[in-house]
C-alpha cells in the first residue's frame, strides 16, 4: 500500500504484444481517452481537470488539449450543482463521466443522486448514463474528509449500479463498461493503489461485464470474499496461510451492485467457511449483505459462521497509529483467517 503523496502522472509500460503493464490509474486514464475517442457522446466534468493540471490526481492531464473545453469541464466547488447538470446532459443523450475529487465529497451530491438519477428509469423510462468516479479508501494518512469508503450508501439505493475494481484491468475494463451503461454508476477508484500497484492490461476497447465476480485465487478450506484495496491484503494473507498448510480461496466482487450472488454462493459451498473483508465500516457495510446471503442460502455447507472484518465505527484517523489500528491489513485478515480454518 502506498503511503506517500498521490500526485503527479501515471504512466505504463509498453512491452510490444497486446497486454502492457500499466499502473492502476494509468489503466483508468486509458480508458477515459479511448472511449472520448470512440464516442463523442463521452464528456468528463469536475473540479480542475482540465488544463495542465488534470485534477487532483492527473488522471485527466492532457485531455483538454486533446479533446477540448466543451468536453473536458471544469466545475466549481457544488457536487449537487454538477451532478445535476450531469444528470440532464444524460437524459439528453450525452454520457458524463464525473470526477468527485474524493468520494468522501459525494455526499454533497446525494440528493442529486440517489433522488433524483437513481428513480429517474422508474418513474419515466429515462435514461441517466453517467459515471461518478470517486477516489475512495484510506491507508495514505489523508484523514477522516480524504479517506472514506462510502459505497453501502449506494449499494442500498434502488437504481444505481456500483463498481470497485481492484486491478489495472479491471479498472479499465470495468471503467469502459461504466460509461457504455444507460444506468447511473458509481465507480469507487482505490486511490491506494493508484501508482503502488501495476499490472497487465489487454490493449484495445475491450469491457468487462458488470456483475461478475472473479475467483482471483482457488482454494480448498476457506474463503475470503473481498474488493478493492483488500483484494491485495487478502492475497498477502492467503500465502501466508499456504505456508501453514491452509489452502485460501479469493474472491474479488468487482462489482458491488449488482452482487455477483451465484459466485458468493459457489465459493461458501464449496469451501464452507466464509471470511468477508473490506476496507469500509463493518457495521452495515456491504461484508454484511454478503454473510446474509450465505446464511440464509448456503447455510447447510456452512462448517462455521460466517466472518466479517473491517473498518472499525470511527471516523477515519490521521494519526498514522490510530489508522493502521481502524484498518483492516494483511495482518489482521491472516489472524481472522486462521481462526476460522481452525474452527
Amino acid at each position: 500500500m502506498g503511503t506517500g503523496s498521490n500526485f503527479g502522472f501515471a504512466d505504463g509500460e509498453q512491452t510490444g504484444d497486446s497486454t502492457r503493464e500499466l499502473t492502476y490509474i494509468a489503466a483508468i486514464s486509458e480508458a477515459l481517452r479511448e472511449e472520448m475517442r470512440r464516442d463523442p457522446n463521452v464528456l468528463l466534468m469536475g473540479e480542475d481537470i482540465a488544463g495542465d493540471f488534470g485534477g487532483a490526481f492527473k488522471v485527466t492531464k492532457g485531455f483538454e488539449a486533446e479533446f477540448g473545453a466543451r468536453r473536458v469541464i471544469n466545475t466549481p466547488l457544488a457536487e449537487l450543482g454538477f451532478v445535476g447538470a450531469a444528470t440532464g446532459m444524460a437524459l439528453m443523450g450525452l454520457r458524463p463521466v464525473v470526477e468527485m475529487q474524493f468520494a468522501d465529497f459525494i455526499s454533497s451530491a446525494f440528493d442529486s443522486i440517489v433522488q433524483f438519477a437513481a428513480t429517474a428509469h422508474y418513474r419515466w423510462k429515462g435514461a441517466v448514463p453517467w459515471v461518478i468516479r470517486a477516489p475512495s479508501d484510506g491507508g495514505i494518512r489523508s484523514g477522516p474528509f480524504h479517506s472514506q469508503n462510502p459505497e453501502a450508501w449506494f449499494v442500498h439505493t434502488p437504481g444505481l449500479k456500483v463498481v470497485a475494481p481492484a486491478t489495472p484491468a479491471d479498472a479499465k475494463g470495468l471503467l469502459l463498461a461504466a460509461i457504455r451503461d444507460d444506468n447511473p454508476v458509481i465507480y469507487f477508484e482505490s486511490k491506494p493503489l493508484y501508482r503502488s500497484l501495476k499490472g497487465p492490461v489487454p490493449s484495445g476497447a475491450e469491457a468487462l461485464p458488470l456483475g461478475e465476480a472473479a475467483v482471483v485465487r482457488p482454494g480448498r478450506d476457506l474463503s475470503m470474499v473481498t474488493y478493492g484495496a483488500m483484494l491485495h491484503q487478502a492475497l498477502a494473507a492467503a500465502r501466508r496461510l499456504a505456508d501453514e498448510g491452509i489452502d485460501s480461496e479469493v474472491l474479488d466482487l468487482r462489482t458491488l451492485k449488482p452482487l455477483d450472488r451465484p459466485a458468493i454462493l459457489a465459493t461458501a459451498r464449496k469451501t464452507g467457511k466464509v471470511l468477508v473483508v473490506h476496507a469500509a465500516n463493518r457495521l452495515a457495510g456491504v461484508g454484511a449483505e454478503v454473510a446474509a446471503l450465505v446464511a440464509e442460502e448456503a447455510f447447510e455447507w456452512l462448517d462455521a459462521p460466517v466472518q466479517r472484518l473491517g473498518g472499525l465505527d470511527v471516523p477515519v484517523p490521521f494519526s498514522p497509529p490510530l489508522e493502521d489500528a481502524y484498518r483492516p491489513n494483511a495482518e489482521k485478515i491472516y489472524g481472522a483467517a486462521r481462526r476460522l480454518a481452525l474452527y
